[in-house]
């Protein structure tokens, strides 16, 4: 690897207009193609003090040999040429917002003589005219095979096409009318073409003309008594609108739009989108990508940049709908404006329809990524993968099966809690979470964290029998691991509590959340585990495993300590008469100055139960002894 410093550009050499740049390793490969408004300030941002770049920056620069770059005229010649390199160079610092699978379309040929109904992927062929994308091929085959009852244009192949041709008998879908058999001449071309196109006009959203002129005809053969032709366009309208009920109406029917929605964690991002035209969601489409180092503004410009670089003009609807505007949205609808050839929208919807159809999307991706996320934990290759390269990064002596994560929980130095999770060969094993209340109740995290491992490693070395009431046994099995949620600070407290109590021999280190660097007691810099490693990833589930443990009781603690009253407990003094003293006197403060002559004075308050409510709230210092069957107080 390379120091940054040895191929730095002199800041007075680097133009300040805006342009493209192109960092390459010490083989000439391009590693990471980028745009900037400003040429200077960016490239600049590149070579400054490694300490302050993010990890995957940082492994960029230092894999790095020589940057080079061109300057444009705008920033929109700047997204062309970016989108451009990006696709010839494919650089590995590029994040790939796309999957590696094309999904599929139902495309109808008008270019050739007799138009023909497919399922087509890859890239768009001209003459052709394509709806979707959709999710799964079978869902175009579902929804042809009903449409061609009505729509009985050709879908066979060349061959059999001119197998037909030359037997003179159609296939078998010329026989059940799911085909007009342009093969054996049952159609001229023109009328096939027509019904091609008429296909064409009601996949596009003119779907009500079609509905209308069957229901018309349908009507008519009724009053004429062809009841036969009658049942036959009730069949076929019923065939129209179970392909209408497959998309759903979630817009007013002018409306084209694609609507993206992003969940994502420290290390990946799910991207869901609905391709909505005509109103109606023709197609959706998903995939989880590494996030890298960029903030939601620029993936979402980047996601776009490469969602719609390779396509035609008419992919690009008249509405982009986001969840966080794009870092450079006039200049980014500039560009889609070009491929489009008229105006494109790209906003944040705030209301309405479009706002809760967003707020659809984004459940998608949420529960995207949620699968994703299991499937991956689950997979026992990746966790024996994650747990070798945690073992060859710590150098420790064994893998680390047992796991535990440690972490504090409080508001302001009010309700601290602790709490301790567990993973073993990779995996939660919640019967051994533990909570801790803090006894010291202080705002210091570390001096919490402290207590929290005192209390756990001490059942390490004492012996059998000499915890209180028998001890819990599960504690007394070690960790090869124990994570703990922050930096150097917090480490070096967890180290100093594990010798503190006579435990050397258990590997401590951090993750701090900002940077995702690891920490180990007394090292002045941190280890910097690979964005895409799967050691990385299981210590991140197990620190925020740990954090959503401990924010959980310290939820349930925070609310049970508001809604608990100084008047619970008070000996004869239930709920109903808890209500009726407040409701008489307004609130505790209130009844902190009352006699107990006042007290009685409400129903059901008697002697006894308000010396005892006198007793409580005004701090008597010896406990007073009543006589509960006649509220006397005794000497």
């Amino acid at each position: 690897m390379a120091a940054p410093a040895s191929y730095r550009p002199r800041p007075g050499e680097i133009p300040t207009e805006p342009g493209v740049y192109r960092f390459r390793d010490q083989h000439g490969r391009v590693i990471y193609v980028g745009k900037a408004r400003s040429l200077r300030s960016r490239l600049s941002s590149y070579f400054q003090d490694l300490s302050a770049l993010h990890p995957r920056t940082r492994q960029m620069v230092t894999s790095g040999a020589s940057v080079e770059w061109t300057v444009v005229r705008n920033e929109v010649e700047a997204l062309q040429l970016e989108y451009s390199w990006i696709k010839e160079f494919d650089p590995r610092f590029n994040v790939k917002y796309r999957d590696d699978k094309s999904y599929p379309y139902l495309a109808v040929t008008l270019g050739e003589e007799f138009p023909r109904a497919q399922v087509m992927r890859g890239a768009k062929r001209p003459g052709t005219r394509y709806f979707g994308p959709y999710t799964h091929a079978w869902a175009i085959r579902e929804t042809l095979d009903t449409l061609l009852r009505v729509f009985p244009l050709r879908t066979c192949s060349r061959g059999v096409f001119r197998r037909a041709e030359q037997s003179g008998r159609p296939c078998l879908l010329g026989y059940i009318d799911k085909c007009s058999a342009p093969c054996v001449g049952r159609v001229t071309p023109e009328e096939h073409r027509a019904v091609a196109e008429d296909f064409c006009d009601f996949m596009a959203g003119d779907t009500a003309r079609f509905v209308r002129d069957l229901e018309t005809r349908m009507r008519a053969a009724s009053q004429d008594l062809d009841f036969e032709t009658a049942a036959r366009m009730r069949d076929d309208v019923g065939a129209l609108r179970r392909a209408l009920e497959r998309s759903a109406v979630v817009l007013p029917d002018s409306t084209d739009a694609d609507v993206y929605a992003l969940a994502d964690d420290e290390l990946e991002v799910a991207v869901q989108v609905f391709h909505v035209r005509g109103g109606r969601i023709r197609g959706q489409r998903g995939w989880v990508s590494e996030k890298g180092a960029e903030d939601l503004g620029s993936i979402v410009e980047h996601l776009l940049q490469q969602v719609y670089g390779g396509e035609r003009g008419e992919d690009v609807p008249r509405e982009v709908l986001v969840p966080v505007e794009p870092t450079d949205v006039e200049d980014l609808e500039k560009w889609l404006a070009g491929i489009r050839g008229s105006r494109v929208s790209v906003r944040v919807p705030q209301r309405g329809d479009k706002r809760i159809l967003m707020q659809t999307v984004a459940r998608n991706a949420q529960q995207a990524l949620a699968r994703h996320k299991v499937a991956r934990s689950g997979d026992l290759t990746l966790r024996s993968q994650a747990l070798q390269e945690l073992q060859d990064v710590l150098e420790l002596e064994d893998a680390p099966l047992r796991i535990e994560s440690f972490d504090i929980s409080h508001v302001q130095g009010t309700d601290v809690v602790g709490s301790m999770v567990v993973f073993e060969d990779g995996l939660p094993r919640k019967s051994e979470y533990r909570r801790f209340i803090v006894r010291q109740g202080t705002a210091d995290d570390t001096a919490a964290m402290h207590e929290v491992l005192t209390r756990r490693f001490r059942h390490l070395v004492q012996a059998p029998g000499e915890e209180e009431g028998g001890g819990d046994t599960k504690f007394r099995y070690p960790p090869n691991l124990v994570v703990v949620d922050g930096g150097l600070p917090q480490v070096n407290a967890a180290q100093t509590a594990l010798l503190e109590v006579g435990v050397a021999d258990v590997t401590v280190i951090g993750l701090a959340k900002r940077l995702e660097e690891v920490w180990l007691p007394g090292q002045d810099f941190p280890v910097v585990l690979p964005r895409t490693s799967e050691g990385l990833y299981l210590l991140q589930r197990v620190r925020d495993e740990a954090h959503r443990f401990a924010n959980t009781f310290h939820r349930q603690r925070r609310s049970r300590s508001m809604t608990v009253s100084q008047l619970d407990g008070i000996p004869g003094l239930g709920p109903a008469r808890q209500q009726a003293l407040l409701a008489r006197f307004g609130s505790v403060k209130a009844l902190r100055r009352v006699t107990a002559e006042e007290l009685v004075e409400v129903p059901g308050i008697g002697p006894a139960v308000a010396a005892a409510v006198i007793a409580r709230l005004q701090g008597a210092e010896e406990a007073l002894a009543v006589n509960l069957s006649t509220g006397e107080v005794l000497d």
